[in-house]
């Protein structure tokens, strides 16, 4: 009898998308291949259509502040991700480097599709929350020092982004700061190998990120990353240095639906690897999910309810994946 998984918690062993190419270089196993209505389509080949970009050194200069502000506004509410230059995180760590450890995740039953990714799973930030057995302690050459110093970035970074959200929305800007300060850091490490049928085939399936802002690395000029923009995938090219920043459902959930947290997906390439870093920002786990109360007044209810953080996450795992979008059974 086949194994199956209570809920989302953990997820079943899969192969090495890696060792499959070695071994059968010029095959894909038909688990892998999506049916027709989920394989992959065209993106957008208009070069004029790409998501926003946010320059950080206009937000925290007070001459050109209030013009860059709005155009992170208008980038969280119209599209939900956009990708932001001049963060200030170092070139040096701006490079390749349970649900945890290495594999797949949300792997729930011996039929599901797979996708065409090997990854690591890391808890990073708060330091307490780290499982060290799933971090390589002798190769990758010096790989904990570099993923210690590489979260704290993004969790500056994070910081910083959330205080300007936080102007925008009319809110505390120093709560929000302060949640993403003593917040929940997780990495994923994405390895995308090169795929003989890479039209019939995905990276990560589309899905809209449940953390509140995820901040996305590329390691190389490769694209892969598209989001759902108006019926129609957009591909997000990569910027040397630049992080593509994504709303989550929390952020959404928090802006009482004013911010987007888009559907986006990887796609694969038939020739190149693809390398990424994904780090997904949690607010502390004391902050309750819910609207912020500065934007409920008469005419504008709530429209999604308050949880504690335990409750929202276990809500995610116990969440059946084919029902409806997770963030529609969180609805008032």
């Amino acid at each position: 009898m086949a194994v199956v998984p209570e809920n989302l918690e953990w997820s079943l062993t899969v192969p090495s998308v890696k060792e499959l190419v070695i071994q059968l270089p010029a095959t894909v196993p038909t688990r892998y291949i999506r049916d027709e209505k989920d394989a992959p389509i065209a993106p957008v080949s208009d070069p004029s259509v790409c998501i926003p970009l946010i320059d950080m050194a206009k937000l925290v200069n007070p001459k050109d502040r209030e013009m860059e502000l709005q155009k992170l506004h208008v980038a969280c509410k119209d599209w939900g991700i956009f990708q932001i230059i001049n963060h200030g995180i170092s070139d040096e760590f701006l490079k390749p480097g349970s649900l945890e450890g290495y594999g797949q995740a949300f792997v729930v039953s011996e039929d599901q599709k797979l996708e065409w990714n090997d990854m690591i799973f890391l808890k990073a930030l708060p330091t307490e929350n780290r499982k060290l057995e799933f971090w390589p302690e002798l190769q990758p050459h010096k790989f904990r020092e570099t993923i210690h110093t590489y979260s704290e970035n993004m969790r500056d970074t994070t910081v910083s982004i959330a205080g300007f959200i936080s102007m925008m929305l009319g809110l505390k800007a120093e709560e929000l700061s302060k949640a993403f300060q003593d917040g929940g850091y997780d990495l994923r490490l994405n390895c995308y190998p090169p795929c003989p049928e890479s039209e019939r085939v995905l990276g990560i399936a589309s899905h809209v990120d449940i953390s509140r802002i995820t901040l996305l690395l590329d390691c190389g000029d490769t694209p892969g990353l598209q989001v759902l923009k108006d019926g129609r995938w957009v591909s997000v090219k990569p910027i040397a240095d630049a992080l593509a920043v994504d709303i989550g459902t929390i952020m959404k959930i928090m802006s009482n639906g004013i911010y987007q947290a888009p559907l986006h997906r990887a796609v694969v390439h038939s020739s190149k690897e693809r390398l990424s870093v994904a780090t997904f920002c949690y607010p502390s786990t004391n902050v309750h999910i819910g609207p912020a109360k500065e934007l409920i007044k008469p005419g504008t209810p709530a429209l999604y309810m308050t949880l504690t953080m335990d409750d929202y996450i276990q809500r995610f795992f116990d969440w059946k994946r084919d029902a409806i979008p997770f963030i529609d059974t969180l609805k008032i």
